[in-house]
């Protein structure tokens, strides 16, 4: 009998992989805003006309301002975010999850209660958030509900959206069926499954009629 580790082990990525992909994974969040704003200072630089100017100071406001969404969003769902044994407020999280994933295409019903929560569940909440966009790429509702109360409260995420789907790598991502490829969107996913086992719990999607349902229990 062979002793091959599975393909899901065999290309599970180390701690220095891991890290260097979650790494990847927020300059890719961030490349775009800072590259308007870039994008921006360069016409300010040329002298432009008056109307030029005003286009080019409203590129770098509104760029900037999703540069330190994104920015915030990460270092709560992907950081440290306060030291070992650490809480977090649900209402910071939610603060985080509207300003980075809400765009005119995206919003959030948040029905969850304002209390701490263990750093890890919290953490976990925002990349189902992050799966679940995944789901409605056209855009859509993510409806944010609580499973149990206190301490030990999961997590159910409803996406709804033109054209809702189940992503087939990010399913297989979830449920450990393979490890990621090596790059920034497949670790995400990745990322979730450790972080839900860490809190002893499974993350599953499930198409619900026209919803897709992303559950941690």
């Amino acid at each position: 009998m062979s002793d091959a580790p599975s393909p899901a082990t065999a290309s599970a990525p180390d701690m220095l992989e891991l890290a260097a992909l979650l790494c990847s994974r927020v300059c890719h969040d961030l490349i775009s805003p800072v590259g308007a704003i870039v994008n921006g200072l360069e016409v300010l630089d040329d002298d432009p006309k008056p109307e030029d100017r005003e286009f080019a100071l409203d590129l770098i406001r509104k760029s900037a301002k999703t540069a330190s969404a994104r920015l915030q969003f990460c270092r709560l769902a992907f950081g440290a975010a306060g030291s070992s044994g650490a809480q977090i407020d649900l209402g910071d999280a939610q603060t985080m999850a509207k300003g980075h994933i809400e765009d005119g295409k995206c919003t959030i019903t948040w029905n969850l209660p304002r209390l701490l929560l263990p750093k890890n569940r919290v953490k976990l909440l925002l990349n189902m958030l992050v799966v679940s966009q995944h789901t409605i790429p056209r855009g859509g509702m993510l409806t944010v509900d609580a499973i149990g109360e206190g301490e030990t409260m999961s997590f159910r995420i409803t996406a709804t959206g033109h054209n809702a789907r189940l992503p087939q790598n990010i399913s297989e991502l979830l449920s450990g069926e393979r490890g990621p490829a090596a790059d920034a969107h497949a670790i995400q996913p990745y990322y979730t499954r450790l972080l839900a086992q860490a809190c002893g719990l499974t993350v599953t999607l499930k198409l619900e009629g026209e919803a897709v349902i992303v559950t941690a229990s």
